[in-house]
């Protein structure tokens, strides 16, 4: 018997006993992703590809919203057998057509090898090319990208070594420059990185955390002043609050966002002279918040995390500017799913609101609502995104689902369906999850969406499979928001000046997606404004 198909019946058996476990009661065991976490490691070797079989890209459009599949072929088709999850976008901001995803591409689902995927678009997101990975047969995974002002991309990938590399592009994402040698950017499993995007004396500087799992055997931080080429020594991070983001307000100040490592306590922790490039970064300030429950892993995404924290600031220059936001899926106590929950500062992180549910379904403890992240228009606009399995019968098929506010979180707009149902249990990559992260990067109409799915059928296993789609969300898709009462400010904050230097819409019932060959009319565009110029855009999640 064929090794490949040893895999493929081991493959099958495995997912029946999932898909029978999680559809008797739409809820699984979850773990603490601080206790049980599972690691970036090379355990299988590069898949060989017998025969690469394709079929037409999927196009799903949804009401309003329309899908498009970022992982094709040279031919703009959907590549049978593979599988693409764990995706990041960057978006130029002085031409929105512009835009890269960034992903971890396993050639086949029989083997549990992925490496540096990445694709770019220059209409829009109507038609996307994937030139390939960032490095062949070379294990890559945990992608982050993010754009500067100006339009450079970047791109930061993690080795099997926990070691990692920061990739620069200058053509929207065409093609890649490694800028150092395999491994010397430091770092860890889960991280993640931002820009200073300021005129202060930080502008250009990238900052980046980790978890606890090190290339160098301590510290979770490391800063770059070059723009990350080379990455200074690592630092410890307050806590060891990982599984988060980093962002940088107006006035050049760094904050981190994550959960303790050992205390299940989220934190956002500022650096106020990061920024000073002949200074080593020092934290002057740890905020403990309340974020209505913990993060977990497991449950509808059996390997991986059902969410990770985001944190964001607000750089409009008008009234809600430097108000600091935090989001993410947690599990409320007693309960065994997770809500989109959402806190929000506007004391420079001093204190937080009261946590916010941003999912507006009624508490259902069957029900998922989980891979939630936002980001900040340049206008001040909140828009938020996650999976949400309200409309399945079996608690989990899931939707792309959004949500926007216009008042700095203190209201948010009634829940909108943005793309079709899909099986998450489907298309494993022989590893149980559908990645860690989805992402958005926002503009003053609108948010550009990266997200994995599995609307495409493999005929030769007989089920879908993971792949990467880019989808634009807009206001105009879902009404106003209803006011509500605003939460109090109930966190507190340790100053700590030492220096730790070592509405109710109307869902449709979904239509079922259809391969759409690329000759097929497309959708005419929601019309988006280019972006005005300005300082930085928001950056944007993450594990394995």
């Amino acid at each position: 018997m064929k090794y490949s198909t040893v895999v493929s019946i081991a493959s099958a058996c495995c997912l029946a006993l999932l898909l029978a476990v999680a559809n008797s009661s739409g809820q699984a065991h979850t773990w603490n992703p601080h206790s049980n976490k599972p690691l970036e490691k090379y355990d299988n070797p590069p898949a060989y590809i017998y025969r690469l079989d394709t079929s037409p890209r999927m196009i799903s459009p949804h009401g309003v919203f329309v899908g498009y599949q970022v992982n094709v072929d040279a031919n703009g088709n959907n590549i049978v057998g593979d599988a693409a999850n764990e995706c990041t976008i960057s978006v130029d901001p002085t031409n929105s057509n512009r835009m890269a995803i960034g992903w971890r591409q396993f050639n086949s689902v029989q083997s549990n090898f992925r490496q540096g995927g990445y694709g770019y678009t220059t209409d829009g997101g109507f038609h996307w090319t994937f030139p390939g990975v960032l490095q062949n047969n070379v294990f890559r995974s945990d992608p982050v990208t993010n754009s500067d002002e100006t339009g450079t991309f970047f791109y930061l990938s993690l080795l099997q070594t926990f070691c990692e590399n920061m990739y620069r592009s200058t053509n929207g994402g065409q093609s890649w420059t490694e800028l150092q040698a395999d491994g010397l950017a430091g770092g860890g499993d889960k991280q993640w990185f931002t820009i200073d995007k300021t005129n202060g004396s930080g502008h250009g500087f990238q900052y980046q955390s980790w978890d606890t799992t090190t290339c160098s055997g301590s510290g979770q931080f490391s800063r770059s002043t070059d723009g990350g080429v080379t990455w200074q020594a690592t630092i410890i991070v307050p806590n060891s609050a990982d599984l988060g983001t980093l962002d940088v307000d107006t006035n050049g100040n760094l904050f981190i966002g994550g959960e303790g490592g050992f205390n299940n306590q989220f934190y956002c922790i500022r650096s106020s002279n990061a920024q000073i490039g002949n200074q080593t970064p020092t934290f002057d300030q740890v905020t403990t918040v309340n974020m209505g429950g913990v993060l977990t892993g497991g449950g509808i995404n059996p390997a991986g995390l059902d969410g990770q924290l985001f944190l964001a600031v607000d750089r409009s220059g008008g009234p809600t500017n430097n108000n600091i936001y935090m989001l993410a899926s947690v599990q409320p106590p007693g309960r065994s799913t997770t809500d989109v929950m959402f806190v929000r500062s506007t004391d420079d992180g001093l204190t937080f609101s009261a946590p916010h549910k941003v999912n507006d379904d009624p508490v259902n403890p069957s029900k998922w609502h989980w891979f939630g992240t936002f980001s900040v228009a340049p206008n001040g606009r909140l828009d938020a995104v996650w999976y949400d399995t309200r409309n399945a019968a079996n608690n989990t098929d899931s939707q792309l689902f959004y949500s926007f506010s216009t008042d700095a979180g203190v209201t948010w707009s009634p829940n909108v369906a943005a793309s079709n149902l899909f099986n998450p249990f489907e298309g494993y990559p022989n590893q149980s999850k559908i990645g860690d992260y989805i992402t958005i990067v926002s503009d003053n109409t609108g948010g550009n969406v990266a997200f994995s799915a599995t609307f495409n059928f493999n005929p030769n296993l007989g089920q879908h499979e993971e792949d990467v789609y880019y989808v634009r969300v807009f206001p105009s898709g879902g009404s106003t928001p209803t006011p509500t009462p605003t939460a109090t400010a109930t966190a507190t904050s340790t100053a700590t000046a030492t220096a730790t230097a070592t509405a109710t819409s109307t869902v449709t019932p979904p239509a079922t997606p259809t391969p759409t060959a690329t000759s097929t009319p497309r959708p005419t565009p929601t019309p988006r404004s280019e972006p005005t110029q300005r300082p930085r855009p928001t950056p944007a999640p993450r594990p394995a």
